[in-house]
């Protein structure tokens, strides 16, 4: 053992490949120090000969512009930091809607192409071939030239159902009133979220030592419902509503979805569903015939074989690429400054045109993606682990 030791620190370390790689790292280390220390100084020295002003401080200024469409309270005379959280906000809430709209027309329309009925089927493959060869930038222009100029002016508004007015100002409908009930009936719906978990869980573990199926859906869906009822009636059952009336050039009251939202909406989901569509499409196809053939045998009806048999091994295959496409879909949100939907990157723009401090500004907006896809990432990597195979 001494020996092997006493032989192993003779050698000299550039023929110890282990003692090589160690200096190889620190070395790549120092080169890339250097590097980044280098293009720092250069840039600070560069801003200061030019007098420009670095840091974060003008985070604290006042914004001094207004934003169209915020989810929270703005106005012109909060701080920049504010109008950068409008922004993350508006984002935030397009890649939200978006994605869960995206996986469910997606999913839909990947169905559909394996359709027997040749109608359907051709559609479906109509579909995908037609919004993926098409710029989603394009798609945004064309959105939102449709409604914002082939719709009337607010006084000549549609009406499509009472209390429901489309201009080319958005879609104004009407909202409940604010109302304690409303936030009783919420924590409702999510104790009956929370119920239908570990009544999905108790079924599945009953089936698997009985062999009987319990009719999760139908009583899943009571609960949903019955729990939220029960409770707006404990509390009053209120009925008012705040509705839109029409106030100048444009309404006032109830809740209005601007064009340019909707727009946005709509071209990244069409866009990016017709990619999904085509994950799922190759998914299930990737699960052996076999696998049908042995639901069907079993007397299982199709759409019992399909959510039972064969999306749930499909999903180990699809979750990787639909990550992807989820993380497209977020950043090509930024795309929403061509059409004017204050996103992050539009308010995020306007500051660094006020400010002048265009490295900070453009390192937000790197930062901030980056945190939506690390985070985007890791949840779906923690689904994709949940559902996978264990092996024995």
């Amino acid at each position: 053992m001494s020996s092997t030791k006493q032989t192993e620190n003779s050698i000299p370390f550039w023929q110890d490949p282990s003692r090589r790689a160690i200096v190889y790292q620190l070395a790549t280390l120092a080169v890339v120090g250097f590097i980044a220390y280098y293009l720092f100084s250069n840039t600070v020295t560069n801003l200061q000969r030019q007098s420009i002003a670095t840091g974060f401080h003008f985070l604290e200024k006042e914004a001094s512009f207004e934003v169209g469409e915020s989810l929270i309270r703005y106005s012109a005379a909060d701080s920049y930091a504010r109008a950068l959280l409008v922004g993350i906000l508006n984002t935030i809430k397009v890649a939200f809607v978006g994605i869960v709209l995206t996986v469910v027309l997606g999913t839909f329309v990947g169905i559909a192409r394996l359709s027997s009925n040749w109608l359907v089927s051709r559609m479906a493959a109509a579909y995908i071939e037609f919004f993926q060869d098409i710029p989603i930038l394009l798609q945004l222009i064309f959105w939102y030239a449709v409604f914002y100029d082939s719709l009337p002016a607010p006084r000549n508004a549609l009406e499509p159902f009472p209390g429901m007015f489309l201009c080319n100002r958005g879609l104004a409908f009407g909202v409940p009133e604010p109302h304690p009930a409303y936030g009783y009936v919420a924590v409702a719906f999510l104790a009956g979220c929370l119920c239908v978990y570990f009544l999905r869980k108790w079924a599945r573990i009953r089936q698997d030592r009985t062999g009987l199926a319990f009719p999760v859906f139908s009583t899943g869906s009571a609960v949903l419902l019955g729990f939220p009822l029960i409770t707006w009636f404990v509390f009053g059952a209120p009925t008012a509503m705040n509705m839109p009336r029409l106030s100048g050039f444009n309404f006032t009251g109830g809740l209005t979805v601007s064009p340019e939202f909707t727009a946005l909406l709509l071209g990244l989901v069409l866009y990016t569903a017709a990619f999904v569509a085509e994950i799922v499409r190759s998914g299930i196809q990737a699960v052996s015939k076999g696998q049908t053939e042995a639901a069907m045998s079993l007397g299982l009806k199709p759409w019992q074989t399909l959510n039972l048999v064969i999306l749930p091994q499909s999903l180990r295959i699809i979750v990787p690429p639909l990550t992807s496409q989820m993380l497209n879909l977020t950043k090509n949100s930024s795309l929403a400054v061509a059409i004017g939907f204050p996103d992050f990157v539009s308010v995020a723009n306007t500051t660094i045109n006020q400010t002048g401090q265009a490295i900070e500004g453009v390192a937000l907006i790197m930062v901030v993606y980056l945190i939506f896809s690390l985070v985007t990432s890791a949840f779906m990597n923690w689904y994709n682990k949940k559902i996978a195979l264990i092996e024995r």
